[in-house]
């Protein structure tokens, strides 16, 4: 499977998956090297994935996926990158703040937002 992946990219443009890699972790303020500390990869390695000087193995494009909420398909380009989905302004301003947050303090705001959620989902069970 990655053998296919990684023809399929070479021939269909490895630049346009370097570009859509770059805009998905810029539209999430995220810097390379955090996004590499993510992926635990080092950040050169990144660098050259995202310059399409190199391409990643599939299970590294899936995490890819996963930590840039988006989709192996959006990377690839067979869909659009999607924006992320928070409709209130002042929630959007701090959602693309959260990843300039140090890891504890991510946590934090992990164990708060699931707090808070739960209330409101406990709230709307005892109103029935």
């Amino acid at each position: 499977m990655t053998a296919s992946l990684h023809s399929w990219l070479c021939e269909n443009n490895m630049e346009e998956f370097a570009a859509r890699l770059r805009a998905s972790r810029e539209a999430r303020q995220m810097t390379q090297a955090r996004l590499a500390e993510l992926l635990s990869v080092d950040r050169r390695v990144y660098n050259r994935w995202e310059r399409g000087a190199s391409l990643p193995q599939l299970d590294a494009v899936v995490r890819i996926a996963q930590v840039l909420q988006t989709s192996v398909d959006a990377l690839v380009g067979l869909e659009p990158l999607a924006e992320p989905r928070i409709h209130n302004p002042q929630l959007h301003a701090l959602y693309e703040q959260m990843d300039l947050l140090s890891d504890e303090d991510q946590q934090a705001l992990i164990v708060l937002m699931d707090s808070l959620v739960k209330r409101s989902q406990m709230a709307k069970l005892m109103a029935r």
